[in-house]
């Protein structure tokens, strides 16, 4: 791939970013912040020209990927859209450091939710939304998008589209990838759609539910209130919320056989049955624990359910400060950094597919032990596993829980205490937002050395695109031809 090829592919993304920046220009407009509406203007326009002039000088040329190719192009997409997106932030006076705006913009792609701001109420509405839409556009994936609304990459686009989702395995739930892609955004805008719908019915203003559905549905958790959802103190919103980040920690290639009727697809599900499992048995367990907390069964019911489904699904939204319930409550929460949602979701995380597939190699070690002879092959969606895929998942384990023991020691070398640091690398790794500790979901992350908030952001972007994606490029034997 040349430099020309590699720009154009990495501006036509950029250009797809920048036009979304119409909607909270609009926005600033609407709430006569017409101060913040340059801060997007220009960068729009900047980068729709450039996009413009790349894409009418290389129309005629087709792109083919190489795998190495299409790493680049993934890793330096994420990374220029995280610069483009701060550039609001930064320019408009919300967020005038830009070590801080940088994190807003990765936090918010990354659909990580740590903020620094202290008061996001103090903010323009516009920058609000822009912050959401970040999460909204970084939960199905930036490039995902690109291959759905302009298929210029030929046989290329499967390769970038494996770069950035999410699992251990990459499939397509139509022939081409590009048909794919759109009906992934189709479904994603449609489940969008509807959550506005519903919680403009249940009492938010029309800007509110955007606002909010954005980021559950992108499983983000960047709010425009204070207190997060806790700030509407109602039980339809919670539940509401509660409903749709479950359903969006759930494989959006699901939804696509749930239309098409493919049912057995779906209850064969490996995965979606581990996922309800971990789920519900979360449920009943920390409300249980928590009855006393709340002073009653179905008080406990309501925050510990939202609460779960809010770190399970990595979306960090919260109604209370789990850091003041039971130690038990705490544990079992904390366990489900470790979780994440089910791969193809817009839910960051290990991934329950993971889980599911060393348990089911643990129980063939098992059967090994008593049958030395025999022969045994995980069983997934009701027929046999690809062998190599527990080397993939192995793999997979030891590198995550590398860089997360990293990124704790240098959080602890930052001077943050053992609880913090941590949960903290827990937290940025599985693109949960909140943590424990001084990173409690109360705090923010403002108070944060600069070079722990770079390397932060760095384990952010390596979390949502599954690890190697970003870490390939430290591999010597990448650059070998």
């Amino acid at each position: 791939m040349n430099l020309f090829s590699f720009l154009r592919i990495e501006f036509s993304i950029l250009g797809i970013v920048a036009l979304t920046m119409i909607f909270p220009i609009c926005a600033a407009i609407a709430f006569d912040e017409f101060s913040v509406v340059p801060a997007f203007a220009i960068p729009m326009a900047v980068f729709l020209i450039l996009a413009a002039v790349f894409l009418l000088a290389g129309r005629k040329k087709k792109i083919t990927l190489s795998i190495r190719s299409a790493f680049i192009v993934v890793a330096f997409a994420w990374i220029f859209c995280s610069l483009l997106g701060a550039i609001p932030f930064y320019f408009s006076g919300a967020i005038p450091n830009w070590t801080n705006a940088m994190w807003e913009s990765v936090s918010g792609f990354s659909t990580t939710g740590a903020t620094i701001l202290d008061d996001v109420e103090a903010i323009p509405n516009s920058i609000n939304l822009w912050r959401t839409q970040t999460h909204w556009l970084g939960g199905m994936g930036i490039v995902a998008l690109t291959v759905a609304l302009f298929p210029l990459l030929g046989v290329g686009g499967f390769q970038l589209i494996k770069a950035e989702t999410t699992g251990p395995e990459k499939g397509k739930v139509t022939p081409k990838i590009a048909t794919t892609a759109k009906v992934l955004w189709l479904i994603y805008c449609g489940v969008t759609i509807l959550e506005i719908i519903i919680l403009k019915i249940v009492g938010m203003n029309f800007f509110d539910a955007v606002v909010h559905s954005f980021s559950t549905v992108g499983t983000g958790g960047f709010s425009n209130k204070n207190l997060s959802i806790g700030a509407y103190d109602s039980v339809a919103v919670d539940v509401v919320c509660t409903i749709f980040m479950f359903l969006c920690g759930i494989n959006f290639s699901l939804y696509f056989y749930l239309l098409t009727k493919k049912f057995s697809d779906i209850f064969k599900n490996s995965e979606l049955k581990a996922y309800l499992a971990i789920f519900f048995f979360s449920i009943l367990a920390i409300t249980l624990v928590n009855k006393n907390f709340y002073g009653g069964f179905f008080t406990s019911l309501r925050f510990s359910s939202f609460q779960i489904a809010s770190i399970i699904s990595t979306t960090g939204f919260g109604t209370s400060n789990y850091a003041m319930w039971p130690n038990a409550a705490q544990f079992l929460l904390f366990l489900l950094f470790f979780i994440g949602g089910c791969s193809g979701s817009t839910g960051g995380g290990i991934k329950v597919i993971r889980w599911v597939v060393m348990g089911k190699q643990a129980h063939n070690e098992f059967l090994k032990m008593l049958h030395p002879h025999g022969v045994f092959s995980i069983q997934l969606n009701g027929r046999a596993g690809r062998k190599d895929i527990v080397f993939n998942v192995a793999s997979f384990f030891t590198l995550y829980f590398l860089l997360l023991a990293l990124t704790a020691v240098f959080g602890a070398a930052a001077g943050l205490d053992i609880q913090t640091a941590l949960s903290g690398a827990a937290s940025m790794m599985g693109n949960v937002g909140p943590a424990f500790g001084a990173l409690n979901p109360s705090a923010n992350c403002g108070f944060l050395p600069a070079a722990l908030k770079w390397w932060y952001m760095f384990a952010m972007l390596a979390g949502r695109l599954e690890l190697y994606t970003m870490i390939i490029f430290f591999v010597p034997d990448f650059w070998k031809k």
